[in-house]
This record gives C-alpha cells, structure tokens and sequence, in this order.
C-alpha cells in the first residue's frame, strides 16, 4: 500500500511539473520566438514576404493611383517610380494636382492652391522624404549598401498583433520604426521621426489589406498623419501598374 501510494504522489508531481512547464512555456514561447532572431533575418523575412528579392529588383518602373480622404473630404493620388531613383507624387483636387517631384538630383514642386502655377525648387529638408519614397524597393532592402543603419530593438504589439520592432536610422538622420508582424513578417505600423528646419516631427503609418500585386505584395489600404493624433489621411489604391514606360520629363524640372 506504501508502494502504491508513493507511486500516485510521483504520478501526480510529474503531473503539476508538467502542467507548470506547459504554463510557462505559453507564458515564455512568445517573447523567446520573436526574441531569437536577428535584425538581418527579420528583414530578409520580411524582404520574402513582400515577394522576394528577385522580385522587388525586377521592378523598374512603379505606377500607384487612388483615392484618399479626411474626415469628409476626398481627393485622388498617383504616385510613379522610377529606377534608380525617381519619383513623382500629385494630389489631384478638382482637376488641378499640387506636384512634388525628385530626379534623382533635384526636388520640385508646383503648388496651384497656394497660387503657383510654375514649378518651384524645394528646401532640403522638405526633399527628404521624396528621397526617401524614391527608392522603388523600400529603404529596407540593401540597407547597409544605401547607409542605413538597423536594429532589431525589441517587440510589441499592434492593436493586439505581436510584432518585431526594427529601428532604422537613415542616411539622413531621420529615424524610423518598423513593426513586422511576428507571423508574417508584414509591415503592420511604421513611426516616423524625421528633423524640418530644425523642429523634430513625428508621423505614424498603418498598413493593411494586402494583395498580391504583379511583382510583389503590397498594400493597398494606409493611413497616415501625426503620431498619437486620431485623425488620419486614409489613401486606398486602386490601381498598380508595373514595369510601364514612364518618361524621365516626368520626374524633372520643366
């Protein structure tokens, strides 16, 4: 009977340890798996969600036209990439498109509400981030070859999705931070900290509704605005064309 009962009472302590390390195991697992990774592995990861790399290289020209809104408003948007590191962006409003371009040298603009109608150079600072949505592939990409620098800083959540955080800090000093869905490895938010005439400004985009292009996945629901503030600039694509020929007139000064 000693036997027996010594017996139950280590049946029933391997029983508890068992439930205690199946306890903490969900407790830990988390944490570990996202921890266990490095900063190159997360953006390689994310680099193979996106399509792969053949795939973003294969891009050459890049064509992205929609609609977006705030609150009751609502306006039309086209974006048009070039390689090796064009871009052109107009906000169309009412027939009439405030223009804000970059050739790979030189930023302009033509801003017809604020009553301009000629083309206009752009500041330095108000370039930056022309330079930055001219590189066709992401700032990811290549990262350490362009003087990017990355981190892998952590983790967190999105609105309850838990997801790796890499810091970037780009060539040009501003500073961004990406949250990477721990599963799939995509784009969920990204803060943006960047330096205009010399004020420091915080932004914050959230990507969703992601389809599958014709190169590569991409996202064709996001929304933007100042970091911590409610109101957001909400942009849906519905149009993406690929590899077309777009002139380099479009992207330089007239």
């Amino acid at each position: 009977m000693k036997i027996a009962a010594r017996a139950a009472a280590v049946r029933q302590l391997c029983g508890l340890t068992g439930l205690l390390f199946v306890v903490l195991a969900v407790a830990l697992l988390s944490p570990l798996r996202l921890a266990a990774q490095t900063v190159d592995e997360v953006i390689a990861k994310n680099i193979q969600a996106h399509g792969g790399m053949e795939k973003l290289k294969a891009l050459q020209t890049l064509r992205i036209s929609g609609k977006f809104s705030q609150g009751t408003f609502q306006a039309n948007f086209l974006q048009e990439n070039k390689r090796p590191g064009s871009v052109r962006e107009e906000a169309i409003i009412q027939g009439l498109a405030q223009i804000q371009a970059y050739d790979g040298k030189t930023g302009w603009q033509i801003s017809p509400f604020g009553g301009r109608k000629d083309p206009e150079l752009m500041s330095q600072d108000d370039v930056k981030s022309l330079q930055i949505d001219a590189d066709i592939e992401g700032p990811l990409v290549d990262y350490k070859q362009k003087g990017h620098k990355a981190e892998l800083v952590g983790q967190d959540s999105v609105e309850g999705t838990d997801c790796f955080k890499v810091k970037l800090t780009l060539k040009n000093g501003d500073v961004r931070y990406y949250f990477l869905d721990a599963d799939s490895f995509l784009e969920i938010k990204m803060e943006n900290q960047s330096t205009i005439r010399g004020a420091v400004v915080f932004t914050e985009n959230y990507y969703g509704d992601y389809e599958q292009g014709e190169r590569s996945l991409l996202p064709f629901a996001f929304e933007n605005g100042e970091k911590g503030n409610p109101v957001r600039t909400k942009y849906t694509v519905e149009k993406l064309e690929v590899n077309i020929p777009l002139d380099d007139a479009l992207f330089s000064m007239p």
